[in-house]
């Protein structure tokens, strides 16, 4: 009867310190302003934590501030940073489909001033939380925002690095790489259709023409969105989960920061 007793007891008590720590991530939903335009982003902080910490900003995929930019930056929380998903396509603009959805992204990438814009709105968003420390702000893309996080840092931003996941590589302005004032770290699939070889080595030479420090990883088997668990596992289409590939990139990201946030 003892026993019985002890373990409810020691079920309630598990119970409660599993809720209590799933409670810690608090999230909200920020309108803020780029010029005249409003939009919507996401916040992620474990609210247990008062003190100032490290801040990472997140470019979304294709696909806008949606479930899975949301669950990255809920991850992010729970390492201990201050995480914003910022919005580049603005407030209610979210594609329903692939089609509209590479609209959208062909309007940023061939617009790179209005994507900066943008970007910085962002980074301004983060830099001006309370709860991140001062000067300790990385940003992390994904596809499409792969492409952006490499821009705002062309773009001169004071960031503490780069991570980019399946990002593109390409950039109107490659001169614009002597503005970088960070590490960046390049987590690519090495089967990717749609960043092709020439785009890699184009890449690593604008890296290495204006001196940046960075770190490419190319995972074999891995194509486009390896992180993405909802778009499948058929590498023929060009996009496609894969598991390794997803638990490694995330783990040379973890290592990435701690490293730069030290």
């Amino acid at each position: 009867m003892k026993i019985t007793a002890l373990l409810s007891l020691a079920a309630i008590a598990l119970a409660t310190f599993t809720a209590s720590a799933q409670a810690k991530i608090k999230t909200e939903v920020v309108e803020y302003k780029s010029g005249d335009t409003t939009l919507q982003g996401f916040l992620a902080y474990d609210d247990a934590n008062a003190q100032p910490r490290p801040g990472v900003l997140l470019i979304h995929d294709w696909m806008g501030v949606e479930g899975y930019a949301e669950s990255r930056a809920k991850q992010l929380a729970e390492l201990g940073y201050v995480a914003f998903a910022a919005d580049i396509y603005g407030k209610g603009v979210r594609p329903a489909d692939p089609k509209q959805a590479g609209a959208l992204a062909g309007k940023y990438k061939g617009d790179r001033a209005l994507y900066r814009e943008r970007l910085k709105a962002g980074m301004a968003q983060i830099t001006g939380n309370k709860l991140v420390a001062p000067g300790k702000v990385a940003v992390i893309g994904y596809c499409f925002g792969g492409t952006g996080a490499l821009e705002l840092a062309r773009s001169g931003a004071a960031l503490k690095g780069v991570v980019t996941f399946h990002g593109g590589l390409s950039t109107p302005t490659p001169a614009d790489a002597k503005n970088i004032k960070c590490p960046v770290l390049i987590l690519h699939g090495a089967d990717d259709p749609f960043v092709n070889p020439d785009e890699v080595a184009a890449f690593k030479k604008e890296m290495e023409d204006a001196k940046v420090k960075y770190t490419f990883i190319a995972y074999p088997g891995a194509v486009h969105a390896f992180t993405r668990p909802d778009v499948g596992t058929d590498n023929s289409k060009g996009v496609a989960y894969n598991e390794a590939a997803d638990k490694k990139s995330w783990a040379e990201m973890k290592k990435f920061f701690s490293q730069i946030f030290s």
